[in-house]
């Protein structure tokens, strides 16, 4: 079964009747426990070590994190809320038979590497030097014009270890040869955790500060912001609060913010960019009306729209830039993931970021004019 991400789950609200909430819940309890993903970050196949299979691609992920430490290996990072940002780096090994859009992902331990994903190597940063002086070691690998970070945001219902193979999948497939850093919550990684999650994400927004003044220190000469779902609250509110203090974008390296299926409120997304002060045109928002999970979000939501499931009317006067994926019908790991779950979409995703951070002063709308042929409609303000 693909890789799920089921988003908002559980808020009740007296307005809906209590047993279609209930029957929704249920579904979504089951396809998230229908093959999930088990710990395994450190966990090598003693018959078969990564190090071994010829034609696998390895993707060092480099992790900030509002998790608490777990000791143990496979969690690598629980679902309790840590007072402080850790620091943390895991290789991924990718299989030589992957396919773009696929996350072959094991389904128990110890994965096979020649045919699934596997993730070793964690090495934990007891300073943020420490972890400044690794990123830039790896930009110095890299050709200037790829000197560049992509900030991943994931959303609602992850473990650790789901996040770190959805970012290494989504990097691989779209060639990013920048540096990868995965910015990861303390999701409760349950489907009834919602409201957990929620105040997790929110809850995280303080250490946003301190995560941005890290990666501000590194030499990368550009830095890509990529949410999805509720990671695009917790993005959203950041830049909020950052451009309220007057502390958003103060290096000037900031490319382009991604938001993958918001699951925001669509009155207060118009709230928060009434809040900010920034070029819009830089903000894309990756939206599908046929997205399921969202759907549900909306009726537990008391039949607020959600962002990223919302007519294309309906935001084209906010001034970001909006990429309708309703056609996209080919995506591996459903309508809710179809950023990193299509095929073409994925891989083109990768040019039109790369346009940018080759030209960061190429026109915002080139990520959509790259886009261009796949089954889609951009409209941009």
């Amino acid at each position: 079964m693909a890789y799920r991400t089921p988003d908002r789950i559980f808020s009740l609200d007296f307005g809906i009747s209590f047993f279609p909430i209930l029957a929704a819940l249920l579904i979504l309890v089951l396809v998230a426990s229908c093959g999930r993903t088990p710990d395994l970050i450190g966990v090598d196949n003693p018959k078969f070590p990564t190090s071994s299979i010829s034609g696998a691609s390895r993707q060092k992920i480099f992790i900030m994190t509002t998790r608490e430490a777990s000791e143990v290996v496979d969690v690598f990072y629980n679902d309790e809320r840590a007072p402080n940002v850790g620091l943390a780096s895991v290789v991924v090994s990718i299989p030589p038979n992957h396919l773009p859009g696929q996350l072959e992902a094991p389904r128990r331990l110890p994965p096979d590497p020649s045919k699934e994903f596997a993730v070793v190597d964690p090495v934990v940063y007891e300073a943020d030097s420490a972890f400044v002086k690794d990123i830039n070691r790896e930009l110095l690998k890299r050709a200037p014009a790829d000197r560049t970070i992509m900030f991943f945001v994931h959303g609602y219902n992850n473990t650790t270890s789901e996040a770190v193979l959805r970012m290494a999948q989504f990097v691989e497939d779209t060639n990013f040869n920048g540096i990868p850093i995965l910015f990861t919550w303390a999701s409760g990684a349950k489907p009834a955790k919602y409201v957990y999650d929620l105040n997790s994400a929110l809850v995280a927004r303080e250490q946003l500060k301190p995560t941005f003044e890290i990666v501000a220190r590194t030499n990368a000469r550009t830095v890509d912001i990529f949410a999805h779902s509720m990671g695009s609250l917790l993005v959203m509110e950041g830049i909020v609060q950052a451009d309220l203090s007057g502390r958003f974008n103060r290096s000037g390296r900031l490319g382009s913010v991604v938001l993958a299926s918001p699951d925001i409120d669509i009155d207060l997304f118009r709230s928060q960019l009434r809040q900010i002060e920034t070029d819009f045109s830089r903000i894309f928002v990756l939206v599908a009306k046929d997205d399921r999970i969202l759907k549900i979000s909306r009726t537990l939501s008391g039949g607020v729209e959600r962002v990223g499931s919302s007519d294309v009317a309906q935001l084209s006067d906010l001034g970001v830039v909006v990429i309708d994926l309703s056609q996209i019908d080919d995506s591996a790991a459903g309508s809710h993931t179809k950023f990193a779950g299509s095929p073409e979409l994925v891989q083109v995703i990768g040019r039109g970021l790369k346009a940018r951070q080759l030209n960061p002063d190429v026109p915002a709308g080139s990520l959509g004019g790259m886009l261009a042929g796949v089954p889609i409609k951009i409209v941009a303000d």
